[in-house]
């Protein structure tokens, strides 16, 4: 879901075509800023890359006319959405179908068209304009009237590109290779999170997956065999995490156990929240009376509903990492 980052923007994951009719969609990290007037996409959060780093594309507010519902336009591309910009037409993918509403509307609201009060104008220096473009190389293009930012050099976009494009549809999508020790747990929440490094303190995107008896975190949704297991019972906290000013980081949580703090940052406040609840609710189910298939069920009710949509790949009865 598009949420508000610190700096009162838009932010959040949508998968764009960035070349046109080329039906290939790449996962990217946008950025409406309606202060600078701008819709921007990067690889990944800026948050997670190096500093500097290039941005992929970015479009003027001012140009796009409107943002609409897609899906019967390409009805193979599930919950799409096209903004018109002149004669291009730029098309995206919301996560689902309440991700699909709320980009259309904050879009939609931030292009409309308001004539300014006397006294109110604001003229952009060329300083404000460039913004972080310094020191980047980009080209301009002018497509159907309307002038396209973009980076002439797309860094990483073979191999790392193919990865992003990968996590595509599935935040929440289980992994198609299973190790055989995990074959017999029951995954209650699984998909994407970005955790602190325990010694260079730096922040890597992981696959994380939460079963009735530990939490466990992999390089990507294909990998075999964890990075680290958590168990549930060393965990005794988890929640928001309380030094999130410090860091700098949008929706962090913790989980506190007696060895180590483990931080973890989500895409979302919902997605947050989501991890948070489901893990408690997996703690509850392990430590309460008995651990009835009910108690597993309730705990996986906490976790989002959108995981729901993606257990078709493990019929239901899926390991965690």
């Amino acid at each position: 879901m598009p949420y508000v980052d610190r700096q009162n923007r838009i932010c959040g994951f949508l998968d764009i075509e960035e070349n046109e009719s080329s039906g290939r969609f790449l996962r990217r990290y946008f950025i409406l800023d309606t202060q600078q007037g701008s819709l921007l996409w990067y690889m990944d959060n800026p948050q997670n890359l190096p500093a500097g780093a290039d941005i992929m594309g970015s479009l003027k507010l001012t140009y796009i006319s409107k943002v609409s519902d897609a899906t019967k336009l390409r009805p193979k591309a599930e919950f799409c959405f096209v903004i018109n910009a002149g004669m291009r037409k730029f098309y995206l993918q919301a996560n689902d179908q309440q991700d699909l509403v709320e980009w259309i509307s904050v879009l939609n609201k931030a292009t409309k068209i308001t004539v300014p009060k006397p006294g109110d104008v604001h003229a952009e220096t060329p300083q404000e304009v460039l913004g972080a473009m310094k020191q980047v190389s980009y080209k301009m293009e002018i497509i159907g009237g309307v002038p396209i930012i973009t980076a002439t050099q797309e860094q990483g976009e073979g191999q790392n590109g193919a990865d992003r494009g990968g996590l595509k549809r599935g935040q929440n999508q289980l992994p198609y290779f299973l190790s055989r020790g995990t074959q017999d747990q029951t995954v209650v929440k699984a998909g994407y999170c970005v955790k602190q490094g325990a010694l260079m303190k730096n922040w890597k995107r992981r696959y994380f997956m939460l079963d009735e008896n530990a939490v466990s975190y992999y390089k990507s949704e294909l990998e075999r065999e964890a990075l680290r297991v958590i168990p549930l019972k060393e965990i005794y906290k988890v929640q928001e995490c309380k030094q999130s000013d410090l860091m700098m980081r949008d929706n962090l949580f913790e989980m506190v156990t007696s060895t180590r703090t483990f931080y973890v940052q989500s895409d979302s406040p919902e997605d947050m929240h989501s991890w948070i609840k489901a893990i408690s609710g997996a703690i509850v189910a392990q430590r309460g009376p008995g651990r009835s298939a009910n108690t597993i069920r309730q705990a996986r009710r906490l976790s989002s509903p959108c995981f729901q949509r993606y257990s078709p790949f493990c019929s239901g009865e899926c390991s965690t990492e």
